[in-house]
């Protein structure tokens, strides 16, 4: 692999963490809300206000919103989801072939 190459999907990695990080921010709060609204006790388990608390966030990525059988959170928390393995895997990449790139720089 190239220098230029592995700067340039390092690149890639930043901008797929910043367009994930938008859709989080668009659709993880409304999750919370609905959460909120429509199931307070979940809710309060989860830490209340704490949207960005680790165990929130493990909670999220591990799906456990679809045992509520609630169409409109799945609805919401989805996107969020998808969002937030996003930002991992382009976190992951944009280090990975940013070390690459360090290690292959002329």
């Amino acid at each position: 692999m190239e220098y230029s190459m592995a700067l340039t999907f390092s690149l890639v990695g930043v901008a797929v963490v910043i367009t994930a990080v938008v859709a989080m921010t668009f659709f993880w709060p409304m999750s919370v809300v609905h959460l909120r609204d429509r199931h307070p006790q979940v809710h309060v388990r989860l830490g209340g206000i704490g949207m960005v608390a680790p165990s929130t966030l493990f909670w999220l990525l591990a799906g456990r919103y679809h045992a509520l059988h609630d169409p409109g959170l799945n609805g919401l928390a989805t996107p969020a989801r998808i969002a937030l393995f996003g930002a991992l895997f382009g976190a992951s990449n944009a280090l990975g072939f940013g070390f690459a790139a360090w290690m292959l720089k002329p």
